[in-house]
Parts: C-alpha cells; structure tokens; sequence
C-alpha cells in the first residue's frame, strides 16, 4: 500500500460511453470488496446501478448511482454514471465531486472516438483519471488492444501509459503481467488473480512495455531519468511512487484492461484506485475551494425521493457534520450513506464522505455550505437545450400540479428547461434528445401520477407587410345618452427586416387631440398581435396623418378601436407575407464527419452551410457554422448524433426572421386557422 493508505474517504467517477460496461464495473468493484454477497446482472436488471424504474425500463443507465463500500480498507464512494450522452449532465456533476475518474471503454478501435467528449472534459477540468478497457474475455480482443490503445491516444491530450500486458492462450487472454511489480497472475473466476510463472512467450513484450514505461515516467522525473541513462534499474517502491504522484497531478493516464462480467482485471484497477487517487484536501485544492477550518459541504446532486422529499447528496470537503446541526441556516434532518435505491442512516459525516442530507429545502445543486453561510463555487454552466416538447396535462385542474412536478425536475436535472411561452400559450420542456425527454414523461407518470399529452411545440413565426398605403379607420356608435367616436387615417409602410414597430404622428391643425395619440397607437400595438395570416406583425411603419373628434362622444376606447379598424382594413392592401425564424447553429463534430454535418445542414429546406473552422481546443474537430429554419431544428439532435457516433453536439440561438413563400408559406398559415378553430 501507498502512503494513502488509511486516507479520508474517497470518491471514483465510472464514466464511459454507452454499452462500455461501466454498470457491470461498478458491480464487480463492489463484489470484489466484498460489499455484496452476488453480483447481479445488467441483463436482468438486478445490480446496484439499475436503481431507478426508468433505468430498468430501458436497460440503461438515466441517472448517476452512488454505493458506498471499503476496498482493502479504504473507504471508497463509487458513482456510476450514465453512458448515453443524453443524460451526461450527471455525469459532469459526478466528476466535479470525485478524486479520480475510471473511463471504461471496450477494446474496438472504431469505438474510441465516443470516448472523446469524456476525455476531453477530464483533461480540461484536470481530473486525475485512468483507463479501464473492458471485455477483454471476447475471441480476438487481445488482437485489438493495440489498436484501441492507439485509437484512444488519438483523443487524449495526456499521455496514455499501459501498466499491465496481457497472457494469451489461444485467441482468449487467461491473465496478466503486472509491469510496476514484474509479477504475472492468472485470472480466476471470483477470486483474486494467482501469482505464476511469466510465461517466456511474454517475457519480450513485457519487457519493451516495461522500458516504454519507465521512459513515460522519466518525462517528469529528472532522477529517474538519470537512473535509465546510467542503466540503473529502479527499486519498484520509486516506480510506484513515480506513478502515483504522475496520476495524481494529472499528467499520464494508467491504462488497465479485463472483464468486468469475470472480475477478470477488477483487482488489480481497484488496487490502483487507492495507491494513485487524491486524498479529498488535494481535490480540494485543484477545483480552488476556498480554504478554513469550519466544515465545508457542497451539494452535487438533488433527488426528490417518492415518501422521502428531497435529498441533497453531497461531498464533504473538510470538517464534519452532524445529524440536527445546521448548514447555511438550514438544519440537517437525517444524514444517510447511499448504496444504490437503499440509504443507511448515520449520525455525523466527516471530510471525504458522500452523504444525503435531507430536507435541505432551500439548497441547489452547486451550492457550497458552511454552518454560518452558503458559499459559491465554481460549477460548469447546464448544457444547451437540444429538443423540445410542447406539454399539456389530460386532465382539466393539473396544471399547478404539473408545474410543480416540472419544477422538481429541473431541480434534480439542471440539462431539462421549462419555457412559459406567452404567445402561443404552451408549456415546454427542453432535453437533450428524445431519450431524455420520454425519460423526464415517465418520471411525470411515475412519481407524480400526471398523465401528459405531448407534441413538438409551435414555431414563433411572425408577419410583415410588403407594401405600402393610406387607410382610414372610423368607429361611430350611438346609444342613448354618450356614444364612440373616432375617426383616424394611417399610412402604412413596411420597415427593413429586424427594425420593430415605429409609430409616428403627423396630425396637423389639431384635427385629433394630442390626449389621445396614446390609445390610437395602443390600438395599432394591440392589432398587431394577430396580423391576417394570424401571427404577430412586425418591422412596419404606422403615421397618423388625419383624423377627426367629437367632443362629447369621442374617447380613448373609441380611438384605440377605430385604429385597429384602420389597421384591419389596411393589411391586406399591404401584401402580408409570413416570416419565419432562422437559427445560427454551430455544429461541432470530428473532422472525418464535417461533410455528413454540411450533408444535414443542406438537406433540410432552407439549410445554408455558412463555412467551417478548426474547433477551439480540439485537435481534429471542426466547426460548421449554418442557418436552418427553426422549424427544421426538431430533429437536427438525433440525426447528428446517427451519423457521428453520438459525439456530434451543436449550439444554438436565434438570428433573424426571412421570408417564407409559396406551398410552405400556405401550409403554415393553414395549420394555424385550424389550431385556433379547436382551440
């Protein structure tokens, strides 16, 4: 053991792409440190990572899993994380909590590119990680290995360094040779390796493993560099030493292989765990928290737990808490280790631990917590909505209920968006794609029995005029006593593309009074709200140039409805037109896949490629910078991850309105009579 031996508690991110193993991994770490009596199996739903009802619908990870266990013992929290890139908001929250990251991936080199979104957010946060190439038990892996790892090393910044070489029988690795130690061991199915005999077919490639070893090493130990020059071998406790301090600064990537299935490799990763992972003050230190002697917590992940109410699961960064102490001015109601769906209750956490504080009701995910204060720590901005659904409820009275249950899971998910849309009366949810979406539905249904109805939201188009004219609003009414008078003339023009609304009066001789310029040109504001193709008006130019009163029947109501009269009868003199809204989207992607991402782009009616540049801090990305019509974003997500190996991502905003003509003009317009006449 290290000298981290008997540390603080520490926290292991599991992180990797979709169908990698990472759940299966995190069930043999568990096994292995004896923390469950039988493995389950991601097959029949029955591991600890399969804790939700979502995650065994789908037979998939939708939410990061934490399970508290002792390896050896050091007491070690471990998150499993979701693979689909849907759901990988949870696993940048994870990461920001966690000592060291194991990226598991599999040993197919055409795989390798999916791991590059993880890799690259480890590099630029300087996480320590290592590298866990799983289902090695496959015929034919072993041929393999050599290209993964030269696949990978394409798109990882830091060094890739393999400490362990595989023992071939056959097509199928049996066991492994240790490269630190020089020792060779010999798997076997729920127990630890056996120390043999390295095999003499081994012994060359080890041996060149082991130099490119030492040399990686040398790069950042000048005294070891000295050793290998004056072909001085060094003792095993400086190459352990060497190793460590290397991963734990962040510098190489130890890089492991097995099969999590067969525990084959299991051991031996866990063991590295604790010899090269940061002690939580180290953690500290790189995320930059500030320092102090009063306990720190920050919340990292928020859950609302069906007749439980909401739990705050948090680091601990220094000092202690205890059950019935206060944090922040919030009191802590029950302190619980997580392992899996089930929660063990304990009185006080101390520096390293991950705990759920409950009832912490004011408390947000990010949040820092001393006893006295809340303090704010740097925490990644939420990822960019992708898709979008319009939602309703079934039945009539849920609508407060729906908003609250939305609002909880916003809480828990900070990747999910609630938008109130004022003009088209929708409520809508944001995701990252149709997995998340469909996931965040059944959670309605499950936790919070709403049945909701859903479809793709309505797009803000807009209208404008064309042409110009003069045209005259009156509104003469007469009851008994007081009746309405009000008499306007407008010209009417249209305005460049994105100038708004201007209003103008050129009243002359007084022909209407001043006091009541107000209510006309609140008439015209009010009209434009639904223009005659029945969308909002906008970029025109309306003047009041004539007009007449009468002093006891005339009044602000009687001018604001004689001007939308006016407005009413002049549009369709002025040739309306509908507009609809482009977006400036800038779609990132490997550079082999830039072609497909121009491909999509042009496709679809009305893409326009703008270019494409080298992507910022990514070596072999670039970026294509496009305008797409909005209505023809509801997709872009999914097919931009088929064709890029789910890698794809894109950002996007508003750019301007263009004009929309034709058979796709009608149909819009079309579409909109009919969505008032049900309404």
């Amino acid at each position: 053991m290290s000298g981290n031996s008997q540390s603080t508690p520490r926290v292991a991110a599991i992180v990797g792409p979709y169908l990698s193993g990472k759940t299966s991994l995190m069930e043999s770490l568990l096994f292995v440190a004896g923390a469950l009596p039988r493995k389950g199996s991601v097959k029949e739903g029955n591991t600890v990572g399969d804790a939700s009802l979502e995650a065994k619908a789908r037979q998939m990870s939708v939410e990061a899993t934490l399970a508290a266990c002792t390896y050896e013992g050091e007491a070690w929290t471990l998150i499993d994380c979701p693979g689909s890139v849907e759901f990988s908001q949870e696993a940048v929250h994870a990461l920001m909590a966690a000592d060291i990251a194991v990226v598991v991936c599999d040993p197919d080199p055409n795989r390798a590119l999916m791991v590059a979104p993880i890799l690259k957010f480890l590099d630029d946060h300087q996480v320590p990680h290592v590298v866990f190439i799983n289902k090695m038990d496959a015929p034919g892996s072993a041929e393999k290995m050599k290209d993964a790892l030269n696949a990978l090393q394409v798109v990882s910044e830091r060094p890739l360094l393999l400490v362990e070489v595989p023992i071939r029988e056959g097509d199928l690795i049996t066991g492994y040779v240790d490269l630190i130690s020089e020792h060779a061991y010999k798997y076997e199915a729920g127990k630890d390796a056996d120390l043999m005999q390295m095999p003499e077919s081994v012994r060359p490639e080890e041996q060149a493993a082991r130099q490119h070893l030492l040399e990686k090493l040398a790069d950042f130990d000048d005294h070891l560099m000295e050793e290998l020059l004056g072909d001085v071998v060094p003792p095993l406790e400086e190459v352990t030493e060497d190793i460590a301090k290397d991963v734990r600064d962040d510098l190489l990537v130890p890089v492991f292989f097995g099969s999590a299935d067969k525990d084959a490799g299991v051991r031996r990763l866990f063991q590295a765990l604790c010899d090269e992972a940061p002690r939580v003050e180290d953690t500290a230190v790189r995320l930059g928290l500030p320092e102090g002697k009063e306990a720190l917590v920050q919340v990292f992940k928020t859950v609302h737990a069906q007749h439980v109410g909401k739990l705050s699961i948090s680091r601990v960064w220094r000092g202690e808490v205890v059950d019935g102490s206060s944090l922040a001015g919030n009191r802590v109601s029950g302190i619980n280790k997580l392992f899996g769906s089930q929660q063990i209750k304990q009185q006080k956490a101390t520096a390293g631990e991950v705990v759920a504080l409950g009832r912490m009701e004011e408390m947000r995910t990010s949040d820092g917590l001393t006893p006295t204060t809340k303090v704010e720590l740097d925490w990644p901005a939420p990822l960019q909505p992708m898709l979008a659904l319009s939602l309703h409820t079934a039945k009539s009275g849920d609508d407060v209920k729906l908003s609250l249950a939305l609002q909880k899971l916003c809480e828990e998910d900070a990747s999910l968006k609630v938008e109130h849309n004022s003009e088209t009366q929708e409520r809508i949810l944001w995701g990252q794609g149709e997995v998340h979406l469909k996931c965040a539905l059944d959670r309605l249904k499950s936790r919070f029995g709403l049945d909701v109805q859903h479809h793709p939201p309505l797009v803000p188009y807009r209208e404008t005029f064309t042409k110009a004219t003069k045209v005259h609003g009156r509104h003469k009414h007469q009851t008994g006593g007081h009746g309405q008078f009000g008499d306007v003339w407008f010209e009417i023009k249209p305005l460049p593309r994105g100038t708004g609304f201007q209003f103008e009066e050129k009243i002359v001789g007084g022909v209407v009074p001043k006091n009541f310029f107000g209510a006309i040109e609140h008439g015209v504001v009010d009209w434009m709200k639904r223009g005659p193709l029945g969308f909002p008006v906008v970029d025109i130019y309306v003047a009041l140039v004539d007009g007449s009163y009468h002093t006891v029947d005339s009044s602000d109501m009687a001018f604001k409805t004689a001007a939308r009269i006016g407005m009413a009868e002049g549009a369709p003199l002025c040739h309306p037109v509908l507009l609809e809204p482009i977006c400036e989207v800038h779609i990132a992607v490997p550079s082999e896949f830039t072609p497909k991402a121009q491909r999509l782009v042009t496709g679809r009616r009305g893409g326009q490629v703008l270019g494409f540049d080298a992507r910022p801090g990514w070596q072999g990305w670039d970026v294509v910078a496009a305008y797409i019509p909005q209505a023809e974003m509801g997709d872009v997500v999914v097919e931009l991850r088929s064709l890029t190996m789910g890698v794809g991502s894109f950002t996007w905003a508003f750019h301007h309105l263009q004009e929309l003509i034709g058979r796709d003009a009608d149909k819009v317009v079309e579409a909109r009579k009919q969505s008032k006449a049900t309404a």
